[in-house]
């Protein structure tokens, strides 16, 4: 977990190859982690333009929008574009789920959190499941599925928080 020092090696190699997107994707991601946010989408919005069909790009860019609760209507359409350039893909069908629970869409976030989960059962997934099932009413099943997930990977940075912030013991 040595962002900076990553940051730092990415920032010299998109000097060195310039206009690289995947060098400047790799380092938005890198700049995610040291919450620079301005910095990072101003990265993939350079990757978007160099290379149009990065459907990573637009994911990371709508997810991190969601994640931040922050102009979701624009996460929801960068999310779909990105969806539409990688069809059934359960990491983006988890962040259009996890864009519908912000956007307070309940019934729809799970249906494509399940989605995303049935074909990709890892614990960020089950934890955006979770979450969105606990809202929804349904504390037994998001127990459940946290639960699961608790015992693949317990250590999950995002399982973890969400369990700690919702108060849940499991």
């Amino acid at each position: 977990k040595l962002w900076s020092e990553a940051n730092a090696v990415l920032a010299q190699a998109n000097q060195q190859f310039a206009d690289d997107a995947d060098l400047l994707y790799e380092q938005s991601m890198m700049l995610e982690k040291l919450n620079q946010v301005d910095e990072m989408e101003r990265l993939l919005r350079r990757v978007i333009t160099l290379k149009p069909e990065h459907q990573h790009a637009y994911n990371a860019l709508g997810f991190s929008l969601a994640e931040r609760n922050m102009r979701l209507p624009e996460a929801k359409t960068l999310i779909r574009k990105a969806l539409e350039l990688s069809p059934g893909e359960p990491a983006i069908t988890d962040s259009l789920g996890w864009v519908e629970y912000r956007l307070g869409n309940h019934i729809e976030a799970v249906r494509l959190l399940r989605e995303a989960y049935r074909s990709q059962p890892d614990a960020e997934i089950a934890a955006h499941l979770g979450e969105a099932l606990w809202a929804s009413g349904s504390p037994d099943e998001a127990r459940r599925v946290w639960g699961e997930a608790k015992g693949r990977d317990g250590s999950n940075d995002v399982l973890r928080e969400t369990l700690a912030r919702l108060r849940v013991d499991l």
